[in-house]
């Protein structure tokens, strides 16, 4: 990878070890690390704040419920650290596979803090406040450029990778959001974020 991709800083993509660990495991240690996106227009990034956690055919809230294989759903079938993007309410959001090959799980990544490009963020979704850029999972993607093209790539491979960031302090754990009909499972406190981070989403 180029210093001229990484805007001069020393970033190196995570590593295939990284993305290897359990998947409650890896949301957390997905917190404070930088999310960033190359495109035609510039370099966007920013360190993910909140993550949530889906736990493949056990998990009722999870895409791949019951082990639900759809041509959506196939990359999560994949090795973990690979890219899973899907659309909902016209919102395209990003998760990181994770778990073993052939059991799909994955981590929605939901808030990031603006480090890289942040003039960029604020054209792209036409706001002067900065907090309100990335403080959820459909609005860091617009500010990052981050598409369904993405869809199936590698964390650990330009344009779109994960790389080393900061150690959050705290970590808050709770309930998922927006999974109302997913019976018990929608009570598992599997969303993670960082204590008190002004960036994590309402």
């Amino acid at each position: 990878m180029s210093n001229k991709w990484i805007c001069n800083l020393p970033i190196q993509p995570l590593p295939a070890e990284f993305f290897s660990m359990p998947t409650l495991e890896l949301a957390q240690s997905l917190l404070g690390c930088l999310l960033m996106k190359e495109t035609s227009e510039g370099v966007a990034g920013g360190f993910i704040v909140e993550t949530e956690a889906y736990l493949g055919p056990e998990d009722r809230a999870a895409h791949s419920f019951n082990n639900r294989r759809t041509k959506r759903t196939e990359i999560m079938y994949a090795e973990a650290g690979r890219i899973y993007t899907y659309v909902m309410h016209t919102h395209c959001l990003v998760n990181v596979v994770s778990g073993p090959i052939n059991k799909p799980e994955a981590i929605l990544i939901r808030a990031v803090e603006p480090f890289i490009g942040q003039e960029l963020m604020l054209k792209r979704r036409n706001v002067k406040d900065l907090r309100k850029t990335t403080n959820g999972p459909g609005k860091l993607t617009k500010a990052l450029g981050i598409t369904m093209s993405d869809y199936g790539g590698s964390f650990m491979l330009p344009p779109l990778l994960i790389a080393n960031g900061f150690t959050p302090s705290n970590i808050s754990a709770g309930p998922r959001i927006g999974i109302p009909n997913a019976g018990e499972a929608k009570d598992y406190p599997w969303r993670f974020w960082v204590t008190d981070h002004p960036y994590v989403s309402k």
